[in-house]
Order: structure tokens, then sequence, then C-alpha cells
């Protein structure tokens, strides 16, 4: 087979591109930009200067690729979607535009929604899910098979281990660490400043939840800044967590208060 490459695609001279690639109307592809084998662009998509795309991916309509971006093989990214942009801070803002932020890094066999957007300098591992119209910040680092559902938030500089699961609508913010096979039910919340926005004092205080390895937070909790979810905790829905939490407990109220062990048999050891 040979490309198929629509005349009206714009395609820079330094540009590689494999062998059997399809290549739809108004592409436009900037400089030493690679595009691998059997890769398919949808129509009106723009791949800025040196981006890479793996083998065998597939780009949906309208998807823009920023600068230097790098895409795994077998990759799906839903039209609408911008991967690897720059951050663009307000005027009021304490969070720098991130001209000095790295490139994009997307592993292999990952799929990203429609209209999902997901900002330089953060790094995807094998087979992450990001789901319809999510937002992930500059800095997260998202360990291989993490599911982010539709309609989440990521915040700037937040860590995410393998295997968890991020429920439709939950909102995790920035200076989070979360460990793996961590599971988080819709529309959850979470906080990183006590002081929300006043005083300069607070910068030196901002700091997300750290939730270990295998907990569980129920929908519609909300937690409180730099609480510590002890592994394998269960956070009842609806729950607001003001404290640290012990290790395979059952927490739930308002504020929440262990009320029993977490089961044995649904322990990730068992």
């Amino acid at each position: 087979m040979t490309n198929k490459i629509h005349p009206s695609a714009v395609i820079a001279k330094s540009a590689i591109i494999g062998e059997n690639v399809n290549i739809s109307p108004f592409c436009v592809i900037g400089e030493n930009t690679q595009i691998g084998e059997g890769s398919i662009l949808g129509s009106g998509c723009i791949l800025a200067d040196g981006v890479q795309i793996g083998a065998n991916s597939n780009l949906g309509n309208h998807v823009t690729l920023g600068e230097a971006t790098i895409i795994g093989p077998n990759t799906y990214i839903e039209s609408n979607s911008v991967v690897g942009r720059l951050p663009r801070a307000s005027a009021t803002s304490t969070v720098k535009n991130g001209s000095d932020l790295q490139p994009l890094k997307m592993g292999s066999n990952c799929i990203v929604g429609c209209s999902v957007v997901i900002y330089a300098g953060t790094v995807l591992d094998d087979a992450v899910f990001v789901g319809d119209r999510s937002l992930i910040r500059e800095r997260c680092i998202l360990g291989k098979n993490v599911v982010v559902g539709s309609g989440c938030t990521v915040e700037n500089d937040t860590k995410i281990g393998a295997y968890t699961k991020i429920q439709t609508g939950s909102y995790i913010t920035a200076y989070m660490e979360i460990g793996e096979k961590v599971f988080i039910a819709p529309m959850v919340t979470t906080t990183n400043d006590n002081y929300m926005g006043r005083t300069e004092k607070r910068f030196q205080y901002i700091k997300g939840a750290t939730i270990k390895r295998g907990a569980r937070i129920g929908g519609g909790a909300i937690l409180l800044p730099g609480v510590d979810i002890g592994e394998e905790t269960f956070v009842a829905a609806g729950a607001l967590v003001t404290k640290d939490t012990p290790a395979r407990k059952v927490v739930k109220g308002f504020p929440a208060k262990p009320v029993r062990d977490v089961p044995e048999e649904e322990l990730l050891d068992n």
C-alpha cells in the first residue's frame, strides 16, 4: 500500500512520514515531524514542529498536538482534543505561563477522548485512558493503565499511580500524590489551600491530599488540604475528610471518623 495524503494537506518538507499513512483534508504538518507507519490523521489536524507519532496511531478530526509532543504507538486521540499545549495564565494568576516546560510524552496504547486538553510537561505511561472533556494540567505524571473519567480535572504537579481509576466529574487539585490501584468515585472534590487565596503565608502550606495504595474514595466526598488517606482506607460517599485516616479502616461522616475495619476479603493482597 501507499500513503493517502489529501492534496489540501500542508506538509513541511522536513517531515518524515512512514508507510501506509492516511492524512485527511486540511491537515497542517510542522517541521521535523514524524508520523509512524499505518497512522491516520482526521480532517483539520494540526501538528506543531517536532511532533512524533508512533506507528498505527489514530487522530480524530481537528486534533492539535503542541510542539515536540511525543505520542506512542497504537494510540487514539479523538476529535477536537488539544494535547501538549502550553498554559496561559491570567494576569492575577500565581501559575507561570510555562515556556520552560518539557514536551508532553504519551506512551503506547493510550486512548484520549473528545475535547480533551492535556498540557505540556505532563507524562502519560502506557495504556492510559482519558475520558471526553477532561483536563490534565502541566507537570503531572500518570502511571500505567490509569483511567481518568469524563469531565474530570487533574491540576498541575499531581502524581497518579498505576491502575488508579478516577471517575466522572471528579476534581483532583494541584500538588496531590495518589498511589497505585486507588479508586476515586464520581464527583469527588479535593482541595489544597486552607487560606483560599488570602495572604502570602499560604504558599508554604499549599498541598493536596496524599492518597495511598488501594484506598477508595466514595462519591461526592471532600478531602481537605494536606490530609493523608491511609493505605486501603474506605471513605464513604459524601464524607468530609478533615484529618489523616488510618489504614484499612472505613471512615464516614461530616467530619469523617473511623467506624470499622475494611473487610479482609476486600483488601488488595487477598
